[in-house]
């Protein structure tokens, strides 16, 4: 028989294969790295809070335990400690420009009293503005006080 009469078909290749549906580790990767993006900035975000926190807290006690600094110097101090904290803790919009009377209500806010308002607390709107702060002050409330609202802050 001759070449040219036999019943031959032309070679067929399979078709290429399909990127859709995903195997099995393509799917899982979809789902986990999101999920540990998530996480990290979560986990990063909860961290940072804690450290602002706990670095203020660790800073009190050595403004506490500082004898040699001046009273007048541990209100400037801790004036500045609580502002930092806050902006830290909260969203910077809601008290970044806040200043006298509704700083204090907004620290206020923190606790079930108004201990800023209408208690030690007031020390912080006048006390850049007076000699002898010291006689008006008891520098230990308003060391607890500050104490307190570090505690009331969500970590």
């Amino acid at each position: 028989m001759e070449p040219t009469q036999l019943p031959l078909r032309d070679i067929h290749l399979p078709e290429a294969i399909s990127w859709w549906p995903f195997a099995l580790g393509w799917w899982l990767l979809l789902i986990l790295i999101p999920l540990t993006l998530f996480a990290l900035m979560w986990l990063y975000k909860r961290l940072t809070r804690k450290t602002a926190v706990k670095t203020a807290k660790k800073l009190l006690i050595q403004f506490k335990q500082d004898k040699a600094m001046a009273d007048a110097d541990k209100v400037e101090a801790i004036s500045a400690l609580i502002r930092r904290v806050a902006m830290s803790v909260n969203p910077r919009s809601d008290c970044a420009s806040l200043t006298g009377k509704a700083w204090l209500a907004y620290l206020d806010n923190s606790l079930e009293d108004n201990a800023f308002s209408e208690g030690v607390g007031q020390v912080l709107i006048s006390a850049k503005y007076q000699k002898n702060i010291a006689d008006k002050l008891n520098i230990d409330e308003f060391i607890v006080l500050t104490e307190r609202w570090l505690k009331a802050q969500k970590t």
